[in-house]
């Protein structure tokens, strides 16, 4: 699939396969939605694992960046330095301060406003 690939703006970065659960663009936020299965993020999750490096229907294997630096979607403003969340459609937000941290999914390395964002992934 010619240009339906992601891959990561900094290597080394383990890559793990799993199963699509439902349909996966690259360069989502996916977590894990059952065994050894992964969806993109639909909310805050302490589950998610990490990236999908290819675009994939609903059943079909996908590999999953879970470490290094990565370009994902914004959702709201996130300035850089911030610690970001799992988000809807596989994106990231900003932390709320009632959130717990081990759900944070990284640090923003810019700001974004609904846009890109470069994120280091924490696990």
């Amino acid at each position: 699939m010619a240009g339906s690939d992601y891959v990561p703006l900094f290597l080394p970065g383990d890559e793990l396969t799993f199963t699509a659960g439902a349909a996966i663009t690259a360069g989502q936020l996916v977590y894990l939605s059952g065994n050894n299965t992964v969806s993109p993020t639909t909310t805050n999750t302490s589950a998610w694992i990490g990236v999908a490096a290819q675009t994939v229907p609903s059943g079909a294997p996908v590999p999953v960046y879970t470490e290094g630096v990565h370009v994902l979607a914004a959702s709201g403003a996130i300035a850089a330095g911030a610690v970001v969340i799992a988000a809807a459609a596989g994106a990231v937000a900003t932390i709320a301060t009632d959130t717990v941290y081990t759900d944070a999914v990284g640090v923003a390395l810019s700001a974004a406003a609904n846009n890109q964002v470069t994120v280091r992934l924490m696990h």
